[in-house]
């Protein structure tokens, strides 16, 4: 399988510069295995003689034995005594002089959301470099310099997603500034590099960037695809806010206020949940998750990069695994908490959104808000993480996420006795999951669903709306029967963006 599905696309081959031979990606597995690993391999297939070789695993390299139904963290196949690039190794290039191939590189099987490192093999001595080590996040997109011996790469940082250089020898360098964000497809024109860049305020246009020795990079705009209507229309100020934690730490959040914001006003406010659960909340554009347009029907927006979010080190990254209802939790309502001690913040009216994990975020904070929302908005939301664990088509994602399987011993469907996950000291999900907290839900919630989704299934979205009905609280369900864990089509985007709005001022505008 290459490319793989379901995001691949020609970034996972690449010819070398004699053209003798294909470098590409691929993950070899059937059945359960494929199904519970994410252990995919650089392979490169020499034209001239048709072999074939794995670039990744030595030639003696044997699999162990792997418990399908649980989180391979703590299995052997994460503690071997070499480096065998059991996790996800995608995207290889060769160097323009040909002696290296370059990848991205996860280092854990079973675990989709770990760093993204920047591999090098030297062809002619087998031996492989991680060149962005020290950068404390992932890689998102690279391209090899003109002299074979240093990169250019993307990463987030911050809340920002900005470009860096690195060596062969790992030094590594930023070189852009900024509130926006880089894109992760980056190409070398003659000493210049191409790469796309937006912000929460304007979708991608074309840049070119120039470097002296020594110095940030030299910016210049190529493309103005948007400029008509970006003329035209008054954006919301954007601004950034660190948020206290119950833990004594700071989050990020950025804060965006509707275009025409009076401060001596009072204005609804929206908490924006970001799904993942381990994805930025960075200066991203979105078509449909689009804060500007939510500013612009004049709602104040915070959305933080609460626990579980790259860009702040791999401790805050990885504090959610195992725990979805712990601290990424009391980050949120701090979040809200924290913008409602301004005086034009209305705290009595305020709306809950988001997608994925962050629709999980909607349902399990109906349930322990303490009255903070008037409403709530879950898109494709896990709403029963036992019924999750058995629907799900990646099943690397519940066994690293959850834990285990739900019949694994030691494990409670009781809230009040509430089991430890397996080896860890997190609270299991299993036992706080939000369908058993329906008892406790008080507010309106929209609830919507795609039915193509296969790694949410729509019974997921349905059964919360049942709930809600079957508890007295008004509630909406909005299924699109041709749209899967995204809405793509422009029309059902607009059916979206219509129902989101329709039901946030049916509550928050009154």
């Amino acid at each position: 399988e290459c490319p793989m599905l379901p995001f691949g696309g020609s970034e996972q081959f690449n010819w070398s510069p004699d053209s003798r031979y294909i470098v590409y990606t691929s993950r070899k597995k059937t059945g359960r295995d494929y199904a519970i690993s994410t252990d995919s391999d650089i392979y490169r297939y020499d034209t001239a003689t048709g072999q074939t070789e794995n670039l990744c695993k030595p030639a003696d390299y044997k699999e162990p034995e792997i418990d399908p139904s649980r989180s391979m963290e703590h299995q052997t196949i994460n503690h071997l005594d070499r480096d065998c690039n059991v996790g996800y190794d995608t995207n290889p290039a060769y160097s323009p002089d040909g002696k290296y191939v370059a990848w991205l590189s996860m280092a854990r099987n079973g675990y989709e959301s770990d760093r993204t490192r920047l591999c090098v093999l030297d062809l002619k001595t087998g031996a492989k470099t991680y060149v962005t080590e020290a950068f404390q996040s992932g890689v998102d997109g690279f391209c090899w310099a003109a002299d074979s011996r240093s990169f250019y790469f993307t990463g987030v940082w911050q809340a920002r997603s900005m470009v860096h250089s690195t060596n062969l020898k790992g030094e590594v360098r930023p070189l852009t500034t900024g509130d926006f964000d880089y894109g992760a497809g980056l190409a070398l024109c003659g000493k210049n590099l191409i790469v796309t860049r937006h912000s929460i305020s304007a979708p991608d246009d074309i840049y070119s960037l120039s470097f002296k020795k020594k110095k940030n990079a030299e910016v210049r705009q190529l493309t103005r695809e948007n400029q008509y209507f970006q003329e035209r229309l008054k954006m919301g100020e954007v601004k950034e806010r660190w948020v206290a934690t119950t833990d004594g730490k700071k989050e990020l959040c950025w804060v965006v206020y509707p275009p025409h914001f009076d401060p001596s006003k009072k204005y609804p406010v929206l908490l924006f949940c970001e799904g993942g659960p381990q994805s930025p909340v960075s200066q991203f554009w979105s078509y449909r998750w689009n804060l500007q347009i939510m500013a612009a029907n004049d709602y104040i927006v915070i959305a933080p990069n609460r626990r579980g979010l790259p860009g702040f080190g791999m401790e805050w990254l990885e504090e959610i695994s195992g725990d979805y209802s712990g601290q990424c939790m009391q980050d949120y309502l701090s979040a809200i908490d924290d913008i409602c001690k301004e005086p034009y913040a209305d705290k009595d009216r305020l709306g809950c959104v988001g997608a994925s994990f962050g629709g999980y975020s909607v349902y399990y904070l109906a349930g322990h808000h303490d009255k903070r929302f008037k409403c709530f908005i879950s898109h494709d939301g896990i709403f029963n993480t036992q019924q999750q664990y058995y629907e799900t088509e990646e099943m690397w994602f519940p066994n690293w996420d959850l834990g285990a399987g739900p019949w694994r011993k030691g494990i409670s469907a009781d809230p009040d006795n509430a089991e430890k996950v397996n080896d860890g000291q997190k609270v299991n999900p299993f036992t706080t999951s939000p369908h058993l907290y329906v008892d406790r839900w008080d507010t309106p919630i929209l609830c919507i669903h795609g039915e193509k989704d296969y790694r949410i299934l729509s019974s997921q979205g349905q059964s919360a709306f049942s709930a809600a009905v079957m508890r007295g609280i008004p509630a909406e369900l909005l299924l699109y029967p041709d749209e899967n864990h995204w809405v793509l089509k422009p029309q059902n985007g607009i059916l979206w963006q219509r129902t989101f709005f329709r039901w946030l001022d049916r509550w928050l505008k009154k």
